[in-house]
């Protein structure tokens, strides 16, 4: 899966050297899907059924989702503006493996409160991370992320959730990143080696609450104000939690070409 992975951190590296004010989201896409075709990946975006039948199927390699956008924003070709946020979601299948990441991008300089914003939802991420090193179940981790936002002023969507992610970019255990009343129950999970889950807090500045836009696909922030979005694959292994998608050590940059 580690192959996988690097191939969506090397499509996020891409991204990242696009994404500025005056390019479009679709040519973003596009340098994405070339990348992925040249590694004989099979992007997992692309033609992904929509949930209500007889609704058009996912048509790009990515989810571009700007500014007030939660997730599922299609490319398009409006260009980015100074101030905008990108939240970029991806991912491939590579020798029968999948890797699935997202980052929320700044095109230029963004105000104080989106960058605490962007700060709060990168961090809280991080903090799983960290907290798969010590919890024995997914209930502790999503409870303390769920406090940390709060405590930051800023809402969890409870929309959707993370996912685990192997063979298909969507298998069981749902992840969410919040405590419900499922989680407290035969939804909870245990951490433990051979786990590999996609964890990805989505965080509103303003209210929880989302609503679906005549496209079918992209989900806004009800009131209007911006959300971020962060994601990584994580492996639980006997030494503990790796992340599949961040950057490659020296000793993998091989594993970035065959």
């Amino acid at each position: 899966m580690r192959r996988a992975g690097l191939a969506v951190w090397k499509a996020h590296d891409i991204a990242g050297s696009m994404v500025k004010p005056g390019v479009t989201t679709r040519e973003i896409d596009a340098a994405i899907a070339d990348y992925f075709k040249s590694r004989g990946g099979t992007p997992l975006f692309l033609d992904y059924p929509n949930h209500d039948e007889g609704l058009p199927a996912f048509p790009a390699v990515t989810c571009m989702s700007k500014n007030e956008a939660v997730v599922h924003g299609m490319p398009d070709d409006i260009p980015l503006k100074e101030g905008d946020i990108l939240s970029l979601d991806t991912g491939v299948r590579i020798g029968g493996w999948c890797g699935d990441a997202a980052y929320t991008y700044k095109v230029g300089e963004v105000s104080a409160a989106v960058q605490r914003l962007l700060d709060c939802t990168e961090a809280v991420l991080d903090l799983a991370f960290d907290l798969l090193h010590t919890k024995t179940r997914w209930s502790q981790v999503a409870s303390t992320m769920e406090r940390y936002v709060k405590d930051h002023g800023f809402t969890s969507v409870e929309n959707f959730v993370g996912h685990g992610i192997g063979r298909k970019m969507h298998e069981d255990p749902q992840v969410p990143n919040f405590v419900s009343r499922s989680l407290r129950g035969r939804g909870d999970f245990a951490i433990e080696p051979g786990l590999v889950i996609a964890v990805e807090p989505m965080v509103n500045m303003g209210t929880k609450q989302v609503k679906l836009l005549p496209d079918h696909w992209t989900q806004v922030t009800a009131d209007g104000k911006p959300s971020a979005h962060f994601e990584h694959t994580i492996a639980i292994t006997k030494e503990g939690p790796k992340r599949l998608t961040e950057a490659p050590a020296e000793d993998e940059m091989d594993l970035l070409e065959d």
